[in-house]
């Protein structure tokens, strides 16, 4: 082969460099102007052509690198000499892998590797391609093939992984377990084990078929390999107990907390061994990292009473002994395994609520400053009863009086003592005058403690941030109960203020994005999103925070941005994560190689990953709505929307995977389907972050199945108008035209059926809402799906030829009459339930936006298709009884009439509140949280803020609060908030107006027909 002599394709590597050297510099002209001479000296060189692929690839020329390396492909296969080395076909692989077409750099090593069938760098080249394709049954067949060839382990452990993802990933059997086991056992009897991984994977392969037995003999038989004796001894403890050995077990874990006190979760094994505690170690005890579970019960009933005082007398004196050991004072675990040990007597009914609250109040004493405290409790005051928790909150307050000396630790202790009033529930209860000197006095003490942090850097966490996340979340509370903008107002203030100060606080950030996002501000929220600075795995994890809202709102350019940038990091891991892999085979890490593509199938059945592919398209169709030619334009794009209409199919059986960090929102929107703040008050201070994912699954598989149905309904519809109207339409109509009708009735049934009615009870219901015999409460929250289905049930019924019309006795209206009355309704409404912008947050404004840009884009691109198939075309007079003179022709006209007044409606509004003056606005906002010398009421936080910045001793702040506190403007932050708002409204108004542009066109038109 030309690799035996130092070449690629018989080409000297002199020749070469120089081109590889432009490619990695982007100075792709001066490459190609090189390759071009390569080839015309090696015409005939597949690698020279390969080269030539990548050039053009990296250009954008995609078309011409696939033309260019198919060449490149067939050149190979006819060449029967032996230049096809692996430079050559890694190079090919390269442009293929960039290009999406994996199988063809699959097939050219597969090719290889037929001709050359002992050569072992085409075959780790071959199977490079099946770990970038996930073929995990082709991997396990390509390695085992090598392992045969050279009898290396890293080859027999490439198969054996391969084996195992089958297994986790794949539909492959346990069976395969079996073969596993077998292959790595006749290798250990012949050649022993090597290396630590290949030993870790021997004893999972074991442990995934329940075989504990074997898999302790083989440690102790091949545990020298594990150079970390912690790790043996978890990896030893963990077996036992699964083996059912609790008494031996716990001896291992023993022995690691002597080794490492620290580690709770090996305390936690610890104590769950010595108390025989199974549900531990059953195989579905697995921790979700992102949604842990929270568990507070414990049935312990095969110990009797004896046996149980005797474990916990045991665990009891080892925890003393590991505290009498310890120096350092700032390791938690041995002080915290007294408060479960109190926990467990307490659940098995050997103690009282007063000794875990004394251990409680111990641990106060010795980590109570630390920030972690509440976090750490929370789970024994669990299991305390409403009264014990009142009891034990009193405690800490008579503690107060006796808090520590030193200014950090006073502040932490008074913080916990604010978490632990919030985290137990207390908070509610309080009347509103105690709640806002409570608030007051959190925002009181951040302001006295600032001394403390002006040494710190910028980037360092200052003392006492968190009592501006917390005076904001009571602020929220009052908000929810007294319904006072003011309160509201003053959230936003105080968080404002925060990062004034420190602009780095996330937490604040946070809560800002759904502040401004409730407000109607959405472009304030999406700023602080911005400078949340999310990257990589982050946009899949903190995007929750403001996705759903942009979805809805008018601005389009940000959601496309947000979109875009989403979609490109998930596609790019998803490239990324095979080379990932096959870097872990190489490196020998197999436990990596596991992890990397359960991660990538994680990634790839998120739900939102799955809600932005079907919104991308979405928001283009909306995006060119007005302009017919563009619509059909992104329709083909998308294949006519044949691809979404599969997904609605399989959506129902999808397997989804939630990997949003539910632990950072707010209180009041613990997932983006609730809102706390829409009213009515519930009671609740302090939202416990159960596990919502079921609930959620729920509404995303609902929202996913109809959206994904959007683009096809659309594209039907306006097939359906288009052949409405056609001249040589007959009574009949064409086959075609048989098809369209009869593929979006099949979809509007299934539409129907989502919104939980039969077709014809559905056309019952819309029917009933726009003649006003039924309420539109009967819409409930699928106003917008049943605007829709109302719209593409006109759409069908301009084309049907079945005598369907509600109007066929002339005693209703017809369809165009409905889809008219239901806009009008829903808009109108929606008009007139949001008062002044300002004043109020508007929860009505995204369904208003939704209403004109989903329901009503539709409608109007059915009058787009109407009125262009109603004129005459080219040259070619209108006979008589012509198209104007037709009902259709009036109902369209009348129609669009109609629908323009309706957005024109919704342009005034809108101009009005733009047009407001911006003093006007700003009276308003400051007026909410001045007290003009009443009593009652927000003012006090608004106050304090005001005059923040009255008094500044530079020599106690600092130099940077000082001028931070001097930058600071209440009225500067009303001033944005007035213009965030009026942002969104321009935006909305900048599409209506588009509308109105696009409707008066079509009355321009149907008036010279």
């Amino acid at each position: 082969m030309a690799s035996k002599f130092g070449l690629a394709g018989g080409i000297p590597e002199r020749r070469v460099r120089p081109i590889w050297d432009a490619i990695d510099s982007r100075q792709f002209k001066n490459a190609l102007k090189h390759s071009t001479a390569l080839l015309a000296k090696y015409p005939t060189s597949p690698y020279a052509l390969a080269l030539k692929a990548v050039i053009l690839e990296r250009m954008g020329k995609s078309d011409d690198a696939l033309s260019v390396s198919l060449n490149a492909k067939d050149l190979l296969y006819k060449n029967d000499s032996n230049l096809m080395d692996d430079l050559t076909l890694s190079t090919l692989q390269i442009v293929f892998q960039r290009l999406d077409h994996l199988d063809l750099a699959t097939n050219c090593y597969d090719h290889a590797c037929g001709k050359f069938p002992n050569n072992l760098e085409l075959m780790m080249g071959l199977f490079n391609c099946h770990v970038r394709e996930y073929s995990f049954v082709k991997q396990q067949q390509t390695a085992i093939k090598m392992y045969k060839l050279v009898g290396e382990e890293r080859f027999l452990l490439w198969a054996v992984c391969s084996i195992q993802l089958q297994v986790l990933c794949g539909n492959g059997g346990e069976k395969l377990l079996f073969l596993a086991e077998g292959l790595l056992k006749k290798h250990v009897a012949s050649h022993s084990l090597h290396e630590p991984e290949a030993l870790i994977v021997y004893i999972s392969i074991l442990e995934q078929q329940a075989k504990y037995g074997d898999a302790l003999e083989m440690l102790s038989k091949l545990g020298s390999l594990l150079m970390i004796e912690v790790d043996k001894l978890r990896m030893q403890g963990r077996l036992l107990a699964r083996q059912g050995d609790f008494a031996a077990a716990s001896k291992i874990y023993e022995k690691i907390l002597q080794l490492s006190s620290d580690d709770w979760e090996c305390f936690l094994h610890y104590l769950s061994c010595l108390l025989e505690d199974e549900s531990s170690w059953c195989n579905g005890a697995t921790d979700d990292p992102i949604h842990p579970k929270k568990i507070v019960d414990c049935k312990l009933l095969h110990l009797t009473d004896e046996e149980f005082d005797s474990r916990i007398l045991d665990a009891s004196n080892f925890v003393q002994k590991l505290q009498a050991d310890t120096s350092n004072n700032f390791l938690r675990c041995p002080y915290l395994g007294n408060l479960e040990i109190e926990r467990q007597k307490l659940l098995y009914g050997k103690n009282n609520d007063d000794e875990l609250i004394e251990s409680l109040m111990q641990y106060f004493s010795r980590f109570g400053h630390l920030a972690c405290f509440t976090s750490d409790v929370e789970k024994f005051l669990l299991v305390l009863s409403p009264d014990k928790k009142t009891k034990f909150l009193e405690k800490l307050r008579g503690n107060s009086r006796s808090l520590s000396t030193e200014p950090i630790k006073a502040l932490g202790q008074s913080i916990t003592l604010l978490k632990i009033q919030e985290l137990i529930g207390n908070m509610y209860k309080l009347p509103v005058v105690e709640l806002e000197s409570s608030a007051v006095q959190m925002l009181e003490m951040y302001l006295k403690n600032l001394p403390l942090s002006k040494d710190l850097d910028l980037q360092e966490s200052m003392h006492g941030e968190e009592l501006l996340s917390m005076a904001c979340n009571v602020l929220v509370q009052l908000f929810c109960r007294t319904r006072n903008f003011g309160y509201f107002m003053e959230a936003i203030m105080v968080l404002e203020f925060g990062l004034t100060i420190r602009r780095y606080v996330w937490q604040y950030k946070i809560l800002l994005v759904h502040l401004y996002s409730h407000l109607g501000a959405l472009s304030l929220a999406y700023e602080w999103y911005k400078a949340l600075d999310g990257k990589n795995i982050l946009m899949e994890t903190v995007s929750h925070h403001i996705l759903p809202q942009m979805l809805v709102s008018p601005l389009w350019m940000d959601l496309n941005n947000l979109l875009i940038d989403y979609l490109k990091f998930m596609d790019e891991h998803f490239r990324e994560s095979a080379d990932l892999t096959f870097l872990a085979y190489r490196h020998r890490n197999y436990s990596k190689v596991i992890e990397f593509v359960q991660f990538k199938e994680r990634l790839q059945h998120s739900n939102q990953y799955l809600m932005a592919r079907v919104e991308s398209p979405i928001l283009q169709l909306k995006q060119n709505a007005d302009n017919i030619e563009e619509e059909e334009s992104v329709l083909e794009s998308l294949k006519s929307g044949i691809h979404f209409l599969e997904l609605s199919k399989e959506i129902g059986s999808k397997s989804l995977t939630f990997n949003e960090d539910w632990q950072s929102r707010p209180w009041w929107t613990p997932t983006p389907e609730k809102n706390y703040l829409l009213g009515p008050f519930e009671g609740i201070s302090y939202c416990p972050k159960e596990n919502l994912v079921e609930e959620r699954e729920a509404n995303v598989r609902r929202v996913v199945e109809r959206k994904s149905l959007l683009p096809r309904m659309i594209y039907l519809s306006i097939q359906s108008a288009s052949a409405s109207l056609k001249e040589n339409l007959k009574v009949n109509g064409s086959m075609s035209d048989k098809n369209i009708s009869s593929e979006l009735k099949h979809l509007l049934g299934q539409y129907a059926k989502m919104l939980g009615f039969s077709l014809s009870d559905a056309i019952e219901v819309a029917m009933g809402v726009s003649k006003g015999q039924k309420s539109l409460e009967i819409f409930g929250a699928d106003m917008i799906d049943w605007l829709n289905f109302a719209v593409f049930f006109n759409a069908w019924n301009l084309n049907s030829h079945e005598v369907v019309q509600p109007n066929v006795d002339g005693s209703g209206p017809c369809t165009w009459d409905i889809v008219n009355s239901l806009l009008k309704k829903c808009i109108l409404e929606r008009i007139g339930s949001m008062e002044s912008h300002i004043c109020c947050p508007q929860s009505d404004l995204p369904s208003l936006v939704q209403l004109v840009t989903e329901p009503l884009a539709w409608h109007n691109l059915v009058m787009q298709c109407c009125v262009r198939s109603s004129l005459p075309s080219g040259k070619k007079k209108k006979k008589s009884g012509s198209t104007d003179q037709s009902p259709l022709s009036h109902r369209v006209r009348d129609s669009i009439q109609s629908i323009c007044g309706l957005v024109e409606e919704v342009a005034k509004w809108l101009k009005h509140h733009i047009n407001r003056s911006e003093d006007e606005n700003l009276d308003i906002i400051l007026s909410s949280v001045r007290r003009n010398g009443q009593d009652e009421g927000p003012g006090q936080i608004f106050q304090i803020l005001e005059t923040s910045n009255a008094s500044i001793n530079e020599t106690q702040l600092g130099d940077r609060i000082s001028q931070a506190l001097k930058s600071w403007s209440p009225v500067s932050v009303a001033r944005k908030i007035i213009t965030g708002q009026r942002t969104v409204l321009d935006k909305f108004l900048g599409i209506c107006e588009s509308k109105i542009k696009s409707l008066q066109a079509l009355q321009h038109q149907m008036a010279q027909v």
